[in-house]
């Protein structure tokens, strides 16, 4: 027989059990919680993200960037130090001004160039797409900073691109000015690009598999280097450095443009521009007193439009019908890793 002291103990041991469960769940719950405490946000990698919103790939806008995170376009990761990711498809959401998808600040506050304002990144490309056409001289590119012109024709006096063709261990990275198309058709409009370290954007493959040979003064993936925007009394200034290669300069006027006439269209645009139709000459005073914003990311200049539209920007790459996943799997994206972002006034030049 079950004496009375042995039965109360059998009686009082699902409880015990349960009451063991409970407390498991309660130190697992908080060592999750001390884990959650750990994680780091962009925000904590990127202090001014307050002054920024940001265009996702899958087309979502947000402006509140304190402690957001996206698993699939915008994260923290560290590899020894911390880096905010932006990665975005070749097909996804776009802006209903492009034909590109991207994973992309937008700064919030406007200025004028005559006001100026400074942008700095320190970032590494990972990936550009494996696809596209060579032929077409935006096919493996991103844009990794801009200036946008927020009035008249919303063109953009900078954009810098990385650059890098399948089986090459380098790449290009180089700067395209825009210019401010004269009068209301903006259709004209056309890039002029300058080379940084390799090639400028004008150089393209023969056919649409076949690519032009490997920039000596490449940067290659995985390389960090690091740009500053100055705009400054209508003056662009830039500055580019990466470990083990020349630091580069170079200066832009935004108020009195270099292509008011036929006759200055540069050689680099009548043969790359003109064959399609953009042979627009600028407004004499460029950009003067228009609200531009800095832009910085990943904003992926590869998509899956018929090349034989446009022979610049429609790079018939690979798209897998929208479906993220597989283009993640399959190479057709674009990741960019930032360490480093400051944004503020324009100074005077070497200050």
């Amino acid at each position: 027989m079950i004496d009375k002291k042995m039965m109360d103990k059998l009686l009082r041991l699902p409880f015990l059990i349960l009451l063991a469960f409970c407390v498991s769940c309660n130190s697992n719950k908080k060592t999750e919680e001390s884990e959650n405490t750990n994680q780091k946000f962009p925000s904590d990698v990127i202090a001014n993200l307050d002054e920024w919103k940001i265009l996702l790939g899958n087309g979502e806008s947000v402006d509140s960037l304190q402690n957001f995170e996206h698993e699939d376009y915008f994260y923290d990761v560290n590899d020894g130090k911390d880096w905010v990711v932006y990665k975005a498809p070749n097909g996804g959401i776009t802006s209903p001004n492009s034909h590109n998808t991207r994973t992309e600040l937008g700064q919030k506050y406007r200025w004028t160039p005559k006001e100026g304002g400074k942008l700095t990144g320190t970032l590494k490309v990972m990936h550009v797409s494996t696809s596209g056409d060579a032929r077409v001289a935006a096919s493996h590119s991103v844009v990794v900073g801009q200036i946008h012109s927020a009035d008249g024709h919303k063109n953009e006096p900078l954009k810098i691109f990385y650059k890098k063709f399948p089986g090459h261990t380098k790449g290009s990275v180089f700067w395209n000015y825009e210019i401010n198309t004269d009068g209301d058709d903006n259709s004209g409009r056309w890039d002029f690009s300058t080379a940084i370290w390799g090639y400028d954007m004008s150089v393209v493959g023969s056919d649409s598999a076949s690519y032009p040979a490997e920039p000596e003064e490449g940067i290659e993936l995985g390389e960090e280097f690091s740009y500053e925007i100055n705009v400054y009394d209508g003056m662009m200034y830039l500055t580019f450095m990466s470990e083990g290669h020349e630091t580069k300069t170079f200066t832009k006027n935004l108020l009195v443009s270099d292509f008011q006439n036929k006759e200055d269209i540069p050689e680099q645009t009548m043969n790359l521009f003109v064959p399609i139709g953009q042979d627009g000459v600028e407004r004499a005073n460029a950009y003067e007193g228009e609200t531009q914003f800095f832009k910085q990311g990943a904003y992926n200049q590869t998509n899956g439009r018929d090349p034989e539209t446009n022979m610049v920007w429609s790079t018939g790459a690979n798209t897998y019908n929208g479906d993220v996943e597989a283009q993640y799997a399959n190479g057709s994206y674009t990741e960019v890793w930032f360490r480093e972002s400051s944004i503020g006034s324009g100074t005077p030049p070497n200050q």
